[in-house]
């Protein structure tokens, strides 16, 4: 039978977060993700605007600088992708399905993502949560695939692609939300159709940061869930929303991308269903350094397969890194941004795997 979840307002959501820098430890492997190659490569790089220059060209020194900058550049980015419905639905979970796991409770859950559009996610919580007690939440967006969610919710697949699972079973609850790619349509293109008819002005990187947005909001409707303990991870299509999501939602206080791809160059950043050809035309000045600055000081890893096929981050992103880290070094904290290349392709080896999940659960600890 169906059921109906207890939800609270995004907004009352937002009202509880504790913002802070502040972490009992770091990850012991910090160094080795936070210094750069020599010589990377910049093929793929594009245009780098500094960022720490205000509009007359004078330096930035400070936070309170800075801070207007950033408003700056946020609102750029926000502009070039158009607007989404605001204000965003409550939250009202119907379940579906729900499996009992050896040690989850995995639940396929129906919810308003925009106004009047109904959309599907997994819940993966853990079992053992003590009455009053708090864990940690995970936003995981999926790869591209034709399982959606099925395959990072572990229904099937292959191990390695089953992240939120994974995640859940070391003791996070998770939500693995439906990308809009795969939701009631036969084709990608039929998606960014669909989008587009409701929303002409909006990119379908606004689409896919609009959805990743509810899945925060999902978590923040879960009673079990401490509200200023929220991450997002993501391989692939799902590390590109992590990247957005990371840099557009402050709720996320940290996050992993997976082989997303940091440069436009390096993946189809261009495609219909992402930023559009508009990031390949003459003068555009937008670039990814910029959200990774937006996302400071808040601990951000990038995981990166080298070469392959499909690989899209190793050596090659650390320009944009590079570009971003004075901002961070503006914090006065270890820069809590790095990339891993495990060079192993495209994929998340168990190795990767677990650096992952050592990341959240360090700096998700409080």
């Amino acid at each position: 039978m169906k059921r109906f979840m207890q939800f609270l307002s995004p907004i009352i959501c937002g009202l509880l977060l504790l913002v802070t820098s502040a972490f009992a430890a770091d990850v012991a492997w910090l160094k080795e993700v936070t210094v750069p190659p020599a010589n990377p490569p910049t093929e793929t790089t594009g245009k780098v605007v500094p960022l720490l220059m205000d509009k007359e060209g004078g330096p930035i020194r400070d936070l309170a600088k800075w801070e207007l900058r950033r408003r700056e550049i946020r609102e750029a980015w926000l502009t070039f992708l158009g607007p989404m419905p605001d204000p965003r639905p409550q939250v009202k979970l119907e379940v579906m399905q729900e499996e009992e796991l050896p040690e989850v409770v995995r639940t396929l859950v129906r919810y308003e993502g925009e106004p009047g559009i109904f959309v599907e996610g997994y819940l993966l919580r853990p079992k053992g949560i003590s009455a009053g007690e708090k864990r940690s939440g995970i936003v995981a967006l999926h790869q591209t695939t034709d399982a959606s969610i099925d395959e990072i919710a572990g229904v099937s697949g292959p191990d390695s692609m089953r992240i939120g699972l994974k995640l859940a079973e070391r003791g996070f609850i998770v939500f693995c939300p439906r990308c809009f790619l795969w939701q009631d349509v036969k084709s990608l293109n039929e998606a960014v159709e669909k989008h587009q008819s409701r929303h002409p002005e909006a990119k379908g990187m606004a689409k896919m940061l609009y959805d990743a947005q509810r899945g925060v909001d999902v978590l923040c409707s879960i009673p079990e869930v401490d509200v200023t303990s929220i991450g997002a991870v993501g391989h692939s299509l799902g590390a590109k929303e992590a990247l957005y999501l990371a840099a557009f939602d402050e709720r996320v206080k940290v996050a992993v991308a997976s082989e997303g791809g940091l440069t436009f160059g390096s993946t189809n950043w261009h495609a219909p269903w992402y930023l559009t050809t508009a990031i390949q035309a003459p003068g555009f000045e937008r670039n990814h350094h910029e959200l990774l600055a937006l996302i400071a000081p808040r601990p951000f890893l990038i995981l990166g397969g080298e070469e392959g096929p499909g690989a899209a981050d190793g050596d090659r992103s650390w320009p944009l890194i590079q570009a971003a880290l004075p901002v961070w070094k503006l914090y006065g904290t270890p820069a809590r941004l790095g990339l891993l290349n495990h060079r192993q392709g495209h994929s998340v080896s168990p190795e990767s795997f677990a650096r992952m999940a050592e990341w959240l659960e360090i700096y998700l600890t409080k």
